[in-house]
């Protein structure tokens, strides 16, 4: 916004305090001046003792004095209120530097400014905590990018190698070219549903309600049975009534995903998936253990950014594009609630997410 030049903050505060100054002084001199004018006669009195000048005198003799002491106090409230003006929002100025450099580009830069806590550290304090934001959420949208693109392009030049194959040969049977095609194709579209269910997740558009997550686990777990009957799982529910507010859909999308993983990552075969819900005073639970192999920490740590898969999962049709735990734990923050990942002491996955609890309405 363009707006017309104006006195800084500085020159505003420096003629504030001066006028500050000069108009306590002119107060103060006029509440004296006052007090002594009511035991002043109005005319000078000459008696034997003395001359006893009246007010008339005293007028001509304090006036001048007082003009021109009023006047220094105006030159020492401007030089003074200009110096501490300064020392005051030196502080501000700092802030300002970092603002600039965070709006050309510079998100490393901190303020970092020293001394107690008063106004402008919490300014700056917040200001820092802010920038650290920007500066994670920048790369991991910028690795998000990277990852989606390299995702994405994989099922096209994929795509393209087999039409170009397909041109040079004519002859060649098109059934096998046109179900390598749909399946590369189901490929694509599922990741595109998972990127926009993340953007959805992100941005918080969505209308909430009250939900039990006990009745969404049963419905994950009941739809994902053929699935685990395919693959030997089996998979046990302990259901207690956990209500909380949020979106239907996002959250037996979040559980969907949770059960989906715990299934397919749950090698070797003949593994087993447990999911519970249960209350606690303010939070509601929802927990998917799987067995399978032992997973270190470290990369437990980084199964739910996008794209990562653990090692030793075997790819197939029921694995995914590597999205479902990013999605789950964005779909937790924008229920303001918590995911955490921890490997199990015999191997396999134990996931659980807490969100806010709430009453069931009347």
């Amino acid at each position: 916004m363009r707006r017309a030049p104006g006195l800084s903050v500085r020159l505003k505060l420096t003629l504030s305090y001066a006028g500050f100054l000069v108009l306590a002084g002119a107060l103060l001199l006029t509440v004296v001046w006052a007090y002594l004018l009511r035991y002043v006669p109005r005319k000078a009195v000459y008696v034997d003792s003395g001359f006893f000048p009246g007010r008339e005198d005293l007028v001509e003799a304090f006036v001048p004095k007082a003009a021109w002491a009023l006047v220094a106090v105006l030159l020492f409230g401007l030089a003074a209120g200009w110096v501490l003006a300064g020392r005051m929002l030196a502080p501000l100025a700092r802030i300002a530097e970092a603002t600039r450099k965070a709006a050309s580009g510079s998100l490393s830069h901190r303020i970092d400014l020293p001394g107690r806590r008063d106004e402008f550290r919490e300014l700056a304090d917040g200001f820092d905590a802010m920038l650290t934001q920007i500066e994670a959420h920048d790369a991991e949208q910028r690795r998000f990018a990277a990852n989606a693109s390299h995702e994405l392009r994989t099922p096209l030049a994929v795509t393209q190698i087999l039409l170009d194959v397909a041109r040079r040969d004519p002859e060649r049977d098109s059934g096998e070219l046109i179900e390598r095609l749909r399946v590369i194709n189901d490929r694509a579209i599922e990741l595109t549903e998972a990127l926009l269910m993340l953007s959805r997740a992100d941005n918080r558009s969505f209308a909430t309600e009250h939900i039990d997550l006990s009745l969404l686990a049963e419905e994950a777990t009941e739809t994902l049975l053929p699935l685990a009957e395919e693959r030997g799982v089996s998979v046990s529910t302990a259901a207690e009534a956990a209500g909380t507010i949020g979106s239907r859909a996002l959250l037996l999308q979040l559980t969907t995903n949770l059960v989906h993983n715990a299934i397919v990552h749950n090698l070797p075969a003949h593994g087993h998936v447990r999911v519970t819900t249960a209350t606690a005073r303010t939070t509601v639970a929802l927990t998917v253990e799987n067995t399978g192999t032992q997973l270190s920490p470290a990369l437990v740590a980084t199964l739910t950014e996008p794209f990562q898969r653990g090692t030793g999962r075997i790819r197939d049709d029921h694995v995914g594009v590597g999205l479902g735990l990013a999605i789950a734990k964005s779909i937790t923050r924008a229920h303001d609630g918590t995911l955490t990942l921890a490997p199990l002491p015999a191997g396999g996955l134990r996931v659980s997410v807490h969100l806010p609890a709430t009453t069931p309405p009347a």
